[in-house]
């Protein structure tokens, strides 16, 4: 009798959240500024980091990390002009705001999820962290604050003029829109699908091999497995077979859904399927972006993520080809 079909088991780290941040909360002046003086605020830097408590991630395996926010009193009687409004969690109202550790800050070493020794910045007895990097070591609501906190903050980065009119956008629904000061047309937060597959062979259920790949710009010895922007017109089965295609150069079937996580670097969300192909035919990694392709065992990526392989990297610990992966890894054939 074969295996059933490898599914994730896990929810993608940044896929984790507990707020309630529902529309009719944001859209209420009211109730949002009866409440400030009872919210949190979560600050977020210039570099995309917030702090959390020091004793938390210093150690050597960090989990349930909580979020450092601060009453949100320290910061005036209303909400700043600013301030962005990321839900309701436990009968509190939870807010960002932009933070900065200063200048005079001193460093901190902290394991990331990469697995490797991160200096970050220091602040008492605060260290400021990333969320690619520690996403996966964060609490679940603490994920989803940040996870939310950065979406909003680079859409509206990317947000301050008018697409019709290309005059100046002012924020609205308290971080949730904006609307053009010439011509009065709103917009909303976007958020750019894209497709990561997991390709494995014919061998068995789940297959003996994983295709995996990297980028040139990545560390030594770093692979993943295969990801890319849905074009427009595209539907996400179609994105999967040309990416692939494009990528490495092989034909993929069988292709089945996973799951999704929301990944805002800057305002992805990424959709995991899994695929078989013939790991027989030739592989041609597309030039100039893959470095690198190859078929690799089950058994090397199960040391890899043991640390016990030396020439194989993995992705880190806050992204769903991590999950992905090690799903495939420990499932049976």
């Amino acid at each position: 009798m074969s295996s059933p079909p490898f599914q994730l088991g896990a929810s993608p780290a940044l896929s984790r959240s507990t707020a309630n941040r529902q529309e009719e909360l944001r859209a209420d002046p009211r109730r949002l500024s009866g409440r400030w003086a009872d919210a949190r605020v979560v600050l977020l830097d210039d570099k995309g980091r917030s702090p959390v408590p020091a004793e938390h991630v210093t150690g050597a395996a960090a989990t349930d990390v909580p979020l450092a926010t601060r009453k949100a009193l320290d910061f005036g009687t209303e909400p700043p002009e600013d301030a962005v409004f990321l839900g309701e969690w436990q009968d509190a109202d939870y807010w960002v705001l932009p933070g900065d550790p200063g200048a005079d800050a001193e460093t901190a070493g902290v394991r990331s999820g990469w697995g490797v020794w991160q200096e970050v910045p220091r602040t008492g007895d605060e260290v400021w962290i990333d969320l690619r990097g520690f996403g996966s070591q964060l609490d679940d609501t603490s994920a989803g604050l940040f996870t939310t906190a950065m979406a909003l903050r680079n859409w509206h980065r990317r947000a301050r003029f008018c697409a019709r009119c290309g005059e100046r956008a002012h924020p609205l629904h308290f971080g949730w829109a904006t609307r053009c000061a010439g011509c009065g047309r709103e917009e909303y937060p976007r958020t750019d699908p894209a497709v990561i597959c997991l390709v494995h062979d014919d061998a068995g259920t789940n297959g003996e091999r994983v295709l995996l790949a990297r980028q040139p710009i990545w560390p030594p010895g770093r692979y993943s497995v295969l990801a890319g922007f849905v074009e427009a017109g595209e539907s996400l089965e179609g994105c999967v077979e040309r990416e692939i295609r494009e990528e490495a150069g092989v034909d993929v079937r069988d292709i089945r859904y996973l799951g999704s996580q929301p990944w805002p670097f800057p305002r992805s969300i990424m959709l995991g399927f899994a695929a078989r192909a013939d790991a027989g035919a030739p592989l041609v990694p597309a030039d100039g972006e893959i470095e690198d392709a190859r078929w690799v065992p089950r058994h090397e990526v199960r040391s890899a993520f043991a640390g016990e392989h030396a020439d194989l990297l993995l992705p880190g610990s806050a992204s769903i080809a991590y999950v992905m992966l090690r799903a495939w890894a420990t499932a049976d054939p």
